[in-house]
């Protein structure tokens, strides 16, 4: 078969079907009646509660469905329309739930404790424990009711509306390869990006100068909205600071539900072992020829020796070779797969309006998990869709639990997305026979370790920097140049040839309205995961029993709580840290051996 689309009939037929105004009007009358409910009484904010329970899953639904349809096709106009009327919905909705939400992070303990016992006619509302003890610990932070209701109202059209704009712009962005001997080639913006994955040398350079021409022509625009995106976060944490300061990676720490020791503990440790990273970048660009990466060839797929030639995976290539690894670890895992594939829930087909980049989503009143990419046929697109896959078993295994607590942070989330990875490159180096085999699977652990220890705490530091200026003023595209310049030669060193100076333009991560600091989480769920999967052939058979239940427990624990009860370790320490770093080390080893033998 070739890469598939989604079938969404399970949910809802078409942008018009009814299904969807009837989920909306009933999100309406919710949020009509959250209106008309005074916070002063016990009865009242456990009715809240379930109005908000309610609610948020029929309106979560549709603008995922819209969502995934607008990132399909960029140019779809109706579903973009859906996006932002649910976004206007979600506004709505909270500013209706925020008198509840400053009682409930205000109250005595009695009466919070009482609200969470329920009755027996509503049964408990434990399940909003988790978040609402959290919400209280952030109390010296709220605002009054009115305020928070303002500032919700107003996300719509200020931070939302930027990040929107980011979304457009690039997803009908079309760009020119320019070639040798003079020919040119256009395509979508995500068609060239995937070039830059795969094993076709001809095109991967001129497609990484065409993104860079296309999106510099684009640059005062980007920094406009990275200006406006950090300007406006730094403006609500002032104004959030009146009991005590709110530093501006405060609120990110609170998504990811890590504290700062922990952080603080995991990027010394990384920035300790900068040169194993950067030996693994080096090794890589021996395999290429080169004495330095290009940056063209940071996320290539590995160049050929000899006679040999690029490998090429088809779709059901790609799934067979997931579902067999998947399969070592437990068979409800391949099964897991066999069900997304049948039920159609891959969109893999490249399209040339298609958004960039990958993920997994779900939709919420049927727990089904979707998984999104654009597959190009490398080994890259592979571990792509198996870590994406992971996302979707991390939601799948927690289908039968309440909603509330299934929305987990992004350090965990990329706990089992991670493992995916892991699984499939150990099962296919263990079935390597050649050493040119075995060197693909090493290449990938090296690229990883590239991508995640080096580029990942670049776009972290670019992006600290960034607001510590921001905080003067806004920094004009040249500045912004300058410093993901100098961020990017502090981490990468003599790695690669030279710095990705338009990096902060050309990565979406830095323009998504919804959250601050999309990096660091990814170098967590890195060193973590691999802590994690560590454990597997430690425990053996009961590897998998443990395993789902820490990812059940995503949803419902910091991430330092999720650590101690199911590892026993302290990730505000260095040691965890410390251990992943060093099965790092000993991949990349291998790999440094290999590209010296070959």
């Amino acid at each position: 078969m070739s890469a598939p689309s989604w079938d969404f009939s399970f949910v809802y037929q078409s942008l018009q079907d009814t299904a969807i105004q009837n989920d909306l009007a009933r999100c309406s009358d919710n949020i009509a009646a959250l209106k008309n409910l005074s916070p002063d009484t016990i009865e009242n904010c456990q009715r809240a509660l379930t109005l908000l329970d309610e609610a948020s899953t029929l309106l979560q639904s549709v603008s995922s469905y819209s969502g995934c349809l607008s990132t399909v096709d960029a140019t779809n106009a109706e579903a973009k329309a859906v996006v932002v009327k649910t976004d206007v919905m979600d506004s709505s909705l909270n500013q209706a739930f925020s008198p509840f939400e400053d009682k409930l992070s205000s109250c005595d303990d009695a009466f919070f404790e009482d609200v969470l016992a329920g009755s027996d006619a509503t049964g408990s509302y434990q399940r909003h424990a988790f978040r609402l003890s959290r919400l209280r610990a952030q109390q010296a932070f709220r605002l009054s009711v009115p305020e928070e209701q303002l500032l919700s109202a107003m996300q719509v059209d200020g931070k939302n509306a930027w990040g929107r704009l980011y979304d457009d712009i690039t997803g009908t962005l079309k760009v020119s390869l320019k070639f040798p001997d003079g020919s040119e080639e256009e395509m979508g913006l995500s068609q060239a990006a995937s070039l830059l994955y795969g094993g076709d040398t001809y095109r991967r350079e001129p497609a990484w100068h065409a993104i860079r021409e296309a999106m510099g022509k684009q640059e005062v625009t980007f920094a406009a909205i990275l200006n406006a995106l950090a300007g406006n976060r730094l403006t609500e944490y002032e104004k959030r600071s009146h009991t005590k300061p709110l530093h501006f990676l405060a609120p990110a720490l609170e998504e990811a539900r890590i504290e700062q020791p922990t952080l603080d503990a995991m990027l010394d440790v990384t920035k300790a072992s900068q040169d194993l990273s950067r030996r693994a970048a080096k090794a890589m660009a021996k395999v290429f020829g080169t004495e330095q990466l290009k940056p063209w060839d940071e996320m290539a797929a590995m160049p050929s020796f000899g006679a040999s030639k690029p490998a090429n995976y088809s779709f059901d290539d790609a799934i067979a070779i997931i579902r067999k690894a998947f399969d070592s670890v437990d068979p409800e895992m391949a099964e897991f797969v066999d069900m997304m594939v049948k039920q159609n829930l891959i969109d893999a087909a490249p399209q040339s309006n298609k958004s960039m980049g990958a993920y997994c989503t779900k939709i919420a009143k049927t727990r089904t998990p979707l998984v999104f990419m654009s597959f190009g046929g490398s080994m890259s697109d592979v571990l792509t869709l198996a870590h994406e896959l992971g996302h979707a078993f991390h939601n799948w295994v927690m289908r039968d639990m309440p909603f509330v607590e299934t929305e987990y942070p992004m350090t965990l989330a990329e706990t089992a997305s991670i493992f995916a990875e892991n699984v499939v490159r150990d099962a296919l180096l263990e079935q390597a026979e050649s050493d040119h085999d075995k060197l693909l699977m090493l290449w990938e652990e090296a690229q990883t370790a590239v991508a995640l220890m080096l580029n990942i705490p670049v776009r972290y530091g670019f992006e600290k920097a960034f607001y510590e200026q921001r905080q003067q003023g806004e920094c004009s595209p040249a500045q912004l140049r300058s410093l993901m310049a100098d961020t990017w030669t502090e981490w990468y060193g003599d790695a690669m040839s030279q710095p990705n100076d338009l990096f902060w333009a050309t990565k979406l991560h830095f323009s998504i309205a919804e959250i601050s600091f999309y990096n660091y989480p990814y170098l967590f769920g890195y060193l973590f995961s691999t802590g994690v999967y560590a454990r597997r052939s430690e425990k053996g058979a009961a590897f998998y029993g443990d395993y789902k239940a820490l990812l059940r427990d995503t949803g419902r624990m910091s991430a330092e709580d999720v650590a101690k009860a199911h590892l026993g370790v302290d990730l505000t320490k260095p040691e965890f840290w410390q251990q992943s770093i060093q099965i790092a080390e000993k991949r990349i080893e291998a790999f440094e051996a290999l590209v010296k033998k070959l």
